[in-house]
């Protein structure tokens, strides 16, 4: 039986027909409401219910087999693979990327300080004399469910940050709105294994795969913003990336 789905579309809206298809099932599947396995209507018969063109609904179905959440299967129609969050490799941050797909992530603040760096981050963040780093770690959450933990340490000269703030947005949106013009980073993804802690926080076994990912971002002005050591559910969260030929 094939599941119903409810995607508003508004053809006053600048971002194409097909885009908001996309975006509306990969809304449904990450917050769970299209499960694994979840078999959708054809493309017929979904491009009637939405009062769309069937070219507009192949286009957007394409999208989202080659973006590997939704797969085609003779006899069988079209199925969700996966609900995990897949997040291109882009300079952005978890909580804006998040929303952006149309779910609603919650951040708890575990650790917040404010102080001198130790010479590992100063080194990394290339401090000037005199100038600390807020050094925090958050539990960032999905649909109640814990998704990933993250340590970061921002350089103190660029605006205040707020234990409530943290709270509210993502670390990214704080820094644009002081604004940082994030240029570029450089960025480690691996993988680990949750120790006792880490298992206990985001709700998984000891021993159970994690993903990592490290990164020092930097601005246009050439400051070394800030750096992270992130770890997030390995069953429930994936990085994306293109690969070009040269």
């Amino acid at each position: 039986m094939s599941t119903e789905l409810n995607i508003p579309i508004d053809r006053s809206s600048p971002v194409p027909l097909y885009h908001q298809v996309v975006q509306g099932i990969e809304a449904a599947i990450h917050s769970g409401a299209l499960e694994s396995g979840s078999r959708l209507d054809n493309e017929i018969e979904l491009a009637s219910k939405l009062k769309l063109s069937r070219p507009t609904m192949r286009k957007a179905m394409d999208e989202l087999v080659r973006s590997g959440l939704l797969v085609r299967k003779r006899g069988v129609g079209t199925q969700v693979v996966s609900n995990q969050v897949r997040r291109h490799l882009e300079l952005s941050s978890l909580f804006d990327d998040l929303k952006r797909t149309g779910q609603k992530p919650t951040t708890e603040v575990l650790e917040f300080r404010h102080g001198v760096a130790d010479p590992e981050i100063a080194k990394a963040l290339d401090l000037p004399a005199g100038v600390n780093v807020y050094h925090f770690t958050r539990l960032r959450s999905v649909g109640g469910k814990p998704l990933a933990l993250m340590e970061n340490w921002v350089r103190d000269d660029i605006t205040e940050i707020t234990e409530d703030g943290l709270r509210k947005l993502g670390l990214y949106q704080i820094l644009r709105d002081a604004g940082v013009n994030f240029r570029l980073a450089t960025q480690r993804i691996g993988a680990t294994i949750a120790d006792s802690r880490q298992a206990s926080l985001l709700e998984t076994d000891t021993g159970a795969a994690l993903v990592t990912m490290e990164r020092t971002a930097v601005d246009d002005a050439g400051r070394n913003v800030e750096t992270g050591h992130h770890v997030y559910r390995a069953d429930s969260y994936s990085f994306e990336m293109t690969l070009v030929q040269r």
